[in-house]
C-alpha cells in the first residue's frame, strides 16, 4: 500500500473489553485531521506474524464516527504474541513496513503492551508506537486510582448480575459462588463485591475466610486458581495456557470445585445448605460501554493519535488528574520478571479495608476462640435472620439488608 500521507496503523490485542470500538474511533478521526490516514488492522499480531499484509481495511472518518456507542472490537482482535519468537516479531516489523505504516496505535493489555514495547525496540526509530490501556481486569501498572478502560461498564453490568443473583439467593434460602474474570488480580471482583454489597469477597491478594449463613452471594475472583493447591482443583496439568503462557482460567471451572469442596464440609459439621456456583464474566467484555468508558475512551484515543502527531513513541497512554501523561515502556516493565508489571489490589489501602467492614466472614482468629464462635448465633425468627457481631462479623438484628 503506497500512499503519499503518513499512515497510522491500529491494531487490538487480548480479550474484548467496553470501549474498544470508542479508542479506534478517537485515533482515526483525529490522525485524519491530522492529515494522516488510517489502517485497521485485523486480529491483533496474528496476521503480521504469518507475514500477510491482506487482513488490514483503510479506515474513514464516516466508517467509525458512530461505533463508540456499542461493544466488541470494529477490527477484532486475538491473543497471538509475536514476542515467543524472534522470526514472528521479524515479521510484524516487516509486514508493518510494507503496509507504509510508520505510526502504530496498540489497544490492548500488561500483555499487548510488552509485545508493543519489544516491537518498537525492534523498529528501532522506524516506527513510532504507543499503547492504550485495556483490560477489564483493571491489573495494568497505572498509577492508584486510574481504572483501565473498560473495567467500570464490566463492574457496572456485573454488579446488576450479582444483585439479582442476590435476591435470588434469599428468596430460595441459598449460596451463590460467584466467579469474576479478572486474572490474578481481584480488581473487578472486589469493585463487584463492594458495589453490590455482596456477604464476602474474596481475592487472591488476600485468601480469606468463609461465612456461616443461610443464604447470600461471595463473589470470588479466578485468580484465586492460582494460588491454590492444584491437586485441590483435580490438578492442572490438562489445563492449556495461551500465547502468552497464562492458564485459560475458564477451562478451571473453580466455582465448582469450591461448591463441592463447602458442600462437603458444611455435612461434616451437620449442616445442610444449598449452593449454587456461577461464573459472571464473558458477558461483560462485550457489553455496549457505560457514558464513562465511552467519554475516557475518546479522551485515550484522541491523546494517543496527537502523541504520534507530536513524534512521540515508546509510551503508554494514561489521563493523571485530567492532564494527559504518557507512562513510558521502559517504566512498565518488572525488572525481577522482565514482562509488564501487573498492578494487584492493595489491600493496605482503606478502600480495601472499608470494603471489608461490609463483609460477613470470620478470620483465623475467630475460628481459633471459642469465646468468639459461641457469640456468633444465627437464628431463624420469620423470614429474617438475627446476626451478632464478632470480630469480622456484622450485626444486623433487625433483619435488614445492611452488610448483604
Amino acid at each position: 500500500m503506497n500512499c503519499p500521507r503518513t499512515i497510522v496503523g491500529i491494531l487490538v490485542g487480548g480479550g474484548p473489553a467496553p470501549g474498544i470500538n470508542s479508542v479506534i474511533s478517537a485515533v482515526t478521526i483525529r490522525s485524519m485531521l491530522g492529515g494522516c490516514d488510517v489502517v485497521g488492522i485485523l486480529d491483533g499480531f496474528k496476521w503480521l506474524m504469518e507475514g500477510s499484509v491482506s487482513q488490514v481495511r483503510l479506515l474513514s472518518i464516516e466508517e467509525v464516527s458512530r461505533i463508540h456507542f456499542r461493544g466488541g472490537s470494529y477490527l477484532g482482535t486475538s491473543r497471538a504474541n509475536p514476542t515467543k519468537k524472534a522470526e514472528s516479531l521479524a515479521n510484524v516489523l516487516s509486514s508493518l513496513m510494507r503496509l507504509g505504516i510508520t505510526r502504530l496505535v496498540t489497544i490492548g493489555g500488561d500483555d499487548t503492551a510488552f509485545s508493543a514495547l519489544k516491537l518498537e525496540e525492534q523498529a528501532a526509530g522506524s516506527i513510532q508506537i504507543v499503547h492504550v490501556p485495556k483490560t477489564i481486569d483493571n491489573d495494568l501498572d497505572l498509577p492508584y486510582g486510574i481504572p483501565t478502560f473498560g473495567f467500570q461498564t464490566a463492574r457496572h453490568f456485573a454488579v446488576e448480575i450479582v444483585k439479582n443473583l442476590m435476591v435470588d439467593a434469599r428468596t430460595t434460602s441459598r449460596w451463590y459462588l460467584a466467579v469474576t474474570m479478572g486474572r490474578k488480580a481481584g480488581h473487578l471482583a472486589l469493585g463487584i463485591g463492594k458495589a453490590a454489597s455482596a456477604t464476602l469477597t474474596v481475592i487472591p491478594e488476600e485468601f480469606g475466610e468463609r461465612p456461616v449463613r443461610s443464604d447470600g452471594v461471595v463473589v470470588l475472583a479466578e485468580g484465586l486458581i492460582e494460588i491454590l493447591d492444584p491437586q485441590e482443583l483435580g490438578g492442572l496439568d490438562h489445563v492449556e495456557r495461551d500465547e502468552h503462557g497464562h492458564l485459560r482460567l475458564a477451562d478451571v471451572d473453580i466455582g465448582d470445585v469450591l461448591r463441592r469442596e463447602v458442600t462437603k464440609g458444611m455435612k461434616a459439621l451437620g449442616l445442610a445448605t444449598s449452593i449454587v456456583a456461577k461464573n459472571v464474566g464473558y458477558e461483560l467484555r462485550c457489553a455496549d460501554p457505560i457514558p464513562f468508558d465511552m467519554e475516557y475512551t475518546r479522551d485515550l484515543g484522541y491523546c494517543a493519535a496527537q502523541f504520534l502527531l507530536d513524534g512521540g513513541t515508546a509510551a503508554m497512554v494514561s489521563i493523571q488528574n485530567g492532564r494527559f501523561t504518557p507512562i513510558p515502556f521502559k517504566q512498565m516493565i518488572d525488572p525481577v520478571s522482565g514482562r509488564a508489571k501487573v498492578r494487584m489490589v492493595d489491600i493496605t489501602a482503606q478502600s480495601y479495608q472499608i470494603a471489608r467492614q461490609y463483609m460477613i466472614r470470620l478470620s483465623d482468629e475467630d475460628l481459633k476462640d471459642p469465646v468468639a464462635l459461641a457469640r456468633c448465633r444465627f437464628e431463624r425468627d420469620g423470614h429474617s435472620i438475627k446476626r451478632r457481631r464478632t470480630m469480622n462479623v456484622l450485626v444486623a438484628t433487625d433483619g435488614s439488608e445492611y452488610g448483604r
